[in-house]
């Protein structure tokens, strides 16, 4: 089984339209959204829901009015200011303290110090994630609920699931829409993958985004290949783009021209190489080509890699 997790170093570069693109190259692949903060995925794809889950992590704090003293300790020591001293009464007290729900980081500190035990700290129920069908195969994807937390968890439980159903359904290749930038779902997006595209644009800060994603990919250890997209814009910083990329050991596949076929795409919930035979359509199926060439050579490596170990 293998895993090829497309990412970019910021938002906004045309990444989640590559991945819809590749998705019907591919054929048979298990697709994941793992943009879980800002999943747009399922607008292309149009993903019909066959299992549904809640995503419970972390906690919250509630103070219990009906043991709350309103001693005061609790916003004395809550370094988030998330505690407030306007909740109800209870006949012993005309106030009590209460927790704001989205200022709370889930720390537990009023919990433990509270001397009263009138703080409570529940699982969180964060969001959920699905497993849906689409014309490219299974998806799996979830919805993190608003100012919600722990989403490389999130991530790390949607790539597991990923695995189940690529076991159950016999298929070989998982594609993931990483998260942008270089933070904790990206991490998670990331390790363990077979093969990372680096989707990138030909602007200054674009090279600069791309230099912290070739980093994290070598700190991971996971191969690299690089795509510059709307590359036309500026021909000139894509030369630079992809010379930094043979410089970071990334292997530049391809150029993806600016084509207004991408959007008409979209807006008919489709990808570009499904409704256009233009350029970008064009461009993206000769970057699936060494894109799959290098898969199946990582696989055929791992196969050599068994067959050695077994053999002593």
């Amino acid at each position: 089984m293998k895993e090829l997790v497309v990412i970019s170093g910021k938002g906004g570069t045309g990444k989640t339209s590559i991945v819809a693109s590749l998705a019907v190259l591919a054929k048979r692949a298990v697709l994941v959204d793992c943009d879980v903060d800002a999943a747009d995925l399922h607008l292309v794809l149009e993903p019909r829901v066959v299992r549904r889950e809640d995503f419970v992590s972390g906690g919250k704090a509630r103070v219990m009015p009906g043991h709350c003293t309103a001693c005061g300790k609790c916003e004395e020591l809550c370094r988030f200011d998330a505690i407030y001293f306007d909740g109800p009464g209870n006949g012993r007290v005309a106030r009590t303290f209460r927790v704001d729900r989205l200022a709370c980081e889930g720390c537990g500190v009023c919990v433990d110090f509270c001397d009263e035990r009138a703080i409570e700290f529940r699982p969180e129920v964060c969001g959920q994630w699905f497993v849906s069908e689409t014309r490219c195969g299974p998806m799996v994807h979830a919805r993190l609920g608003v100012a919600a937390e722990n989403s490389g968890k999130l991530v790390t439980q949607l790539r597991k699931v990923s695995q189940e159903v690529a076991r159950s359904k016999g298929l070989e290749l998982i594609i993931c829409d990483g998260s942008p930038g270089i933070g904790c779902p990206v991490i998670a997006s990331l390790t363990g993958a077979s093969l990372a595209l680096l989707v990138v644009e030909p602007t200054i800060s674009g090279l600069h985004d791309f230099e912290r994603i070739a980093q994290l990919c070598r700190r991971l250890g996971v191969p690299g290949l690089m795509a510059v997209n709307k590359s036309d814009l500026n021909a000139e910083m894509a030369d630079r783009l992809e010379a930094a990329a043979r410089r970071c050991g990334i292997e530049p596949i391809g150029r993806v021209p600016y084509d207004p076929e991408v959007t008409r795409a979209q807006v008919a919930c489709r990808s570009v190489v499904e409704t256009s035979g233009g350029p970008a359509a064009r461009a993206i199926a000769a970057i699936w080509r060494p894109v799959e060439g290098r898969l199946r050579s990582c696989a055929a490596s791992e196969a050599a890699g068994l067959v050695q170990l077994r053999a002593k």
